[in-house]
């Protein structure tokens, strides 16, 4: 029987670092889940940045964030939302905004650095949430990420039995790619910038070619993937679930990745 294994990133393969500023009430938030933020509000969206972090850091904090956006034409993609909206319908808050500043963007990148080990941060992105009712920018983020111990290895392990190894995450495919690399994992293997239903799709598309497909996940931005899965795994290395959605449409949870062959392959234990 064929298997295929899709894992998210960020929180999955890669503890990770999350911070965002809220540019309302002008506060750093540490130790925050990106996601949750995103779907506390059904008119929130989350939207990674295709910039640099060395362009980034080297504007002047003052700079209004959409000015900078411009001048460097930087673009973006939609990452995570509860509504299906284009971007489109996204662009004209992102590049017209008046309230984030870039500062605001590089106190998050700093955060980052700053609280990890940043010689081996992989997947440092940085993005922002746009409320659509508000019309504006209302969350500047960025997240890093630090390989989960023996991650490699279990890569490898369902590799060498034979098990097709897929990422589907919403950060930026170039990310995805230093990752992939690390892990000995196929590019075209990687699925970038995925939404939660674009995850869906993903699980839905594998299973045309292979007999079971495994979704290996830590956020509600994978419960529509854990759902169309044969087989959900919810991971909280990064720390414990309290979505009960998310619970109830896993079919195991563990505490370590490293627990993720042994679900997988029958006769590993």
């Amino acid at each position: 029987m064929s298997t295929a294994v899709v894992f998210d990133s960020a929180g999955t393969l890669l503890h990770t670092i999350r911070v965002a500023y809220n540019i309302c009430t002008d506060t750093l938030l540490a130790d925050v889940e990106t996601t949750l933020i995103t779907y506390d509000d059904p008119d929130r969206v989350l939207c990674v940045l295709y910039m640099q972090i060395e362009q980034l850091m080297a504007v002047s904090p003052s700079t209004p964030f959409a000015a900078f956006m411009t001048e460097h034409n930087i673009s973006f993609d939609i990452s995570c939302s509860r509504r299906t909206l284009t971007k489109e319908e996204v662009k004209p808050i992102i590049y017209e905004d008046t309230g984030a500043t870039v500062g605001h963007a590089e106190a998050c990148v700093r955060a980052i650095q700053n609280n990890g080990d940043e010689g081996n941060i992989m997947a440092l992105n940085s993005g922002c949430i746009v409320n659509m009712n508000l019309g504006k920018i209302e969350f500047m983020v960025a997240t890093g990420g630090v390989p989960f111990i023996g991650v490699k290895e279990v890569i490898a392990t369902l590799m060498q039995h034979n098990v097709a190894v897929y990422i589907a995450s919403g950060d930026q495919e170039e990310k995805l790619h230093r990752v992939a690399t690390y892990l000995g994992i196929p590019m075209e293997h990687v699925c970038g910038v995925a939404t939660p239903v674009m995850k869906a799709s993903f699980v839905r598309s594998l299973q045309q070619e292979y007999d079971r497909v495994v979704m290996v996940g830590d956020a509600i931005n994978d419960l529509c993937a854990f759902r169309e899965a044969d087989f959900a795994i919810l991971t909280e290395q990064q720390g414990p679930c309290t979505i009960n959605e998310l619970v109830e449409a896993a079919d195991v949870r563990i505490q370590n990745i490293c627990d993720v062959p042994k679900h997988v392959l029958p006769n590993i234990s």
